[in-house]
């Protein structure tokens, strides 16, 4: 294979070389060139037409999300993000997924382990996102009717599980301000850092009919509400059937990550034919064994389609396990979800 050809837009000349450092430690990446702004970023993507850009959320002259509009607008391609860990960057970071950013990175800081650690993790997503599919931003998908008027009235006694990775911001913005208001509760575990996931909830709720936090330790689930899963030290699970409770628990990484969807989809499983599970783009194979385990137990199970995933990993996963029930495209997921929920009341209650 030939080596992605990597261009880096970053305002410090020291973080350049940073940067530069680390990808060149792979073999499988090429550094082209290296960007100080945007206007001489958008003259070498012209000359060295790059595989992938990573991009500085804020720089001077024109920012980074500005950029990253624009990029997305005229000519798609592969970007990730290179953010800080503070409140200002994640807002910014969330903002430059929902646009069409395929991933982020945190910029490297600390001593020479902690760069080798990230060094890897960079290398990683930077690889990922040449396989990527470049999109010009979320959906605006047609908002669906409320489940009282589309039949099915029980519906809201159900649940609904969603895991995303890569891509899923974008996905989860044009998915979730499709769903009516007195949609049944659904509880979604989202790769990001602790620091990212308020920000994250506060920024759909602002655009969606259903109520959207970040979850708590003990929080009753209730119909219209989107329970989004802390980023940090514990795993999000459900206790108590489906109008029970939201426990936040400590415990190592599974499948890689913490909070993990085979975590979450594991403990809706208990509900059986009352549960909706749903496995959206992503990388790696999160999710997969879980939404096996709610399928066994009778729950519908949904996966997103290749063809609209950023990332075909975690449904390609969790179908090869035999996991998804059937294949939907992002477009069309808003009314398979609500489809499923009412046809699971139907089983319920057979």
């Amino acid at each position: 294979m030939k080596p992605v050809r990597t261009l880096i837009v970053d305002d410090s000349a020291s973080m350049r070389a940073t940067l530069k450092r680390m990808l060149s430690a792979d073999p499988e990446i090429e550094v082209v060139g290296m960007a100080p702004e945007p206007f001489a970023a958008r003259d070498m993507i012209k000359a060295l037409n790059p595989d992938v850009l990573t991009l500085d959320v804020e720089m001077p002259g024109m920012d980074g999300l500005s950029f990253l509009e624009r990029i997305m607008r005229l000519r798609p391609m592969p970007v990730v993000m290179c953010s800080t860990l503070t409140a200002r960057g994640a807002e910014v970071t969330i903002e430059a997924l929902r646009l069409g950013a395929v991933d982020y990175v945190t910029k490297p800081s600390g001593s020479p382990d902690d760069i080798e650690r990230d060094a890897g993790l960079l290398c990683e997503k930077v690889k990922s996102a040449a396989r990527s599919v470049a999109r010009a931003g979320p959906q605006r998908l047609p908002a669906q009717p409320s489940v009282a008027s589309a039949g099915g009235g029980g519906a809201a006694a159900q649940l609904i599980a969603i895991g995303s990775s890569t891509g899923g911001v974008e996905a989860l913005f044009s998915l979730l301000p499709a769903l009516p208001e007195d949609s049944p509760p659904i509880l979604i575990v989202q790769h990001m850092p602790a620091t990212f996931t308020r920000s994250f909830a506060q920024r759909l709720n602002a655009e969606c009919r259903v109520n959207v936090v970040e979850a708590t330790d003990g929080a009753q689930v209730t119909p219209g509400t989107v329970y989004i899963a802390p980023g940090g030290e514990r795993h999000m699970e459900l206790q108590g059937g489906a109008n029970g409770r939201i426990k936040l628990i400590p415990g190592n990484p599974v499948t890689g990550h913490r909070p993990s969807v085979d975590v979450l989809f594991r403990s809706v499983s208990k509900l059986g034919a009352g549960a909706v599970g749903v496995i959206l783009t992503g990388m790696g194979s999160d999710g997969a064994q879980g939404l096996l385990e709610m399928r066994r137990a009778g729950a519908r199970t949904l996966g997103q389609t290749k063809e609209t995933c950023v990332v075909w990993g975690m449904p390609r996963a969790a179908k090869e396990a035999g996991a998804v029930e059937k294949e939907v495209g992002l477009s069309a997921m808003p009314e398979a979800i609500l489809k499923a929920c009412r046809e699971t009341v139907k089983v319920g209650s057979a």
